[in-house]
């Protein structure tokens, strides 16, 4: 027994056929990636977008939102600090070479409390950064207090020496 000799064609005709007509009953596959990369992008801007709204919101913290009775003291030693650097600048005409030194330790603490201040809204322990600029403050009115008695002391040298 052999097989018709027309049995491989038509079996390869009906496989072609049946090639032909998955073909077209086959669905386009859904592109998985497309709708991932879509998915990331959107989460990446919502992120994006929510970490620098947060940043906008902390970098407006002042004292007084960290803690009002250090906000109380801050203010207080920034008035001094302004009058007593007011006085300072009156008597710099008459020791030039003592005030641009003076004024290079404050011009110091002046950095470190602005380097304080920026870093507040970032800082963990805001309430330790916030002593820290009071202290800051107030080592500033003090520096400017023993700057003022030492220039009033060279001026009564000075009157002393004169007479």
């Amino acid at each position: 027994m052999e097989p018709p000799a027309g049995l491989w064609a038509k079996i390869e005709k009906e496989l072609d056929a049946k090639k032909e007509q998955e073909a077209k009953n086959k669905k386009k596959p859904i592109k998985l990636y497309l709708w991932i990369s879509a998915a990331a992008t959107i989460v990446i801007v919502f992120g994006l977008t929510w970490l620098y709204a947060g940043k906008l919101q902390n970098s407006d913290l002042e004292i007084a939102d960290v803690n009002a009775a250090y906000a109380k003291k801050e203010v207080h030693f920034a008035g001094l600090i302004t009058e007593k650097r007011d006085s300072l600048a009156i008597f710099a005409s008459a020791n030039p070479e003592l005030y641009k030194k003076f004024t290079a330790d404050l011009a110091k603490l002046d950095e470190e409390y602005e380097r304080l201040k920026s870093e507040l809204p970032k800082s963990p322990n805001q309430t330790f950064v916030v002593k820290a600029m009071v202290k800051n403050r107030e080592i500033q009115l003090q520096l400017l207090r023993q700057q003022l008695l030492i220039i009033n002391q060279v001026d009564d040298y000075k009157k002393v020496n004169q007479i």
